[in-house]
């Protein structure tokens, strides 16, 4: 696809800070969050924490996770990124010392539909989880984005340009 050899991930890299480590994954019932939840147990976390709002996604994911792994602690959770008293409590609870935020709205159509509820989503609740992370003395924070926030034409990218700018 890319016309070039393929790169493979450095597994020393990638488990630095996940191994032994309890990892929150936000969004996880998504495409995104599912697939990096599914890569994260693989490197033997402390403990996975599955956060979605979705809680037929969040459902599907933590028992397709158990499956892998019956005796691994996955812990469910069933948030809106723009809670604060429920993300602080999250943190506050479980003491994560890495984040992968992959809770966004993405699907440009229904963005572009609901622009107030995305720009709180994508933005805000970007930077409530941001915020949080500092304050609980979060190790690694990883934003994941998308290639739409370059140059933007449509307020999906835009509000992910937006969390890119909250994050730096």
């Amino acid at each position: 696809l890319l016309n070039r050899e393929q790169v493979k991930p450095d597994s020393e890299l990638l488990a630095k800070n996940v191994k032994s480590k309890v990892v929150l994954v936000t969004g996880a019932g998504g495409s995104i969050g599912s697939e990096i939840s599914r890569q994260i147990i693989k490197l033997q976390p402390k403990k996975l924490l599955l956060l979605e709002s979705n809680e037929f996604a969040l459902y599907k994911i933590s028992e397709e996770l158990k499956k892998i792994n019956k005796n691994f602690k996955i812990v469910p959770l069933l948030v809106n990124i723009q809670s604060l008293s429920r993300i602080e409590e999250v943190f506050k609870t479980f003491r994560v010392n890495t984040v992968y935020h992959a809770a966004a709205y993405k699907h440009v159509p229904l963005v572009e539909e609901n622009i107030c509820e995305s720009v709180k989503n994508n933005v805000f609740g970007t930077l409530l989880v941001a915020k949080i992370s500092i304050k609980y003395n979060v190790g690694k924070f990883v934003l994941i984005s998308s290639d739409k926030a370059v140059r933007s034409t449509n307020v999906m990218g835009a509000s992910k340009r937006l969390a890119e700018i909250c994050i730096q």
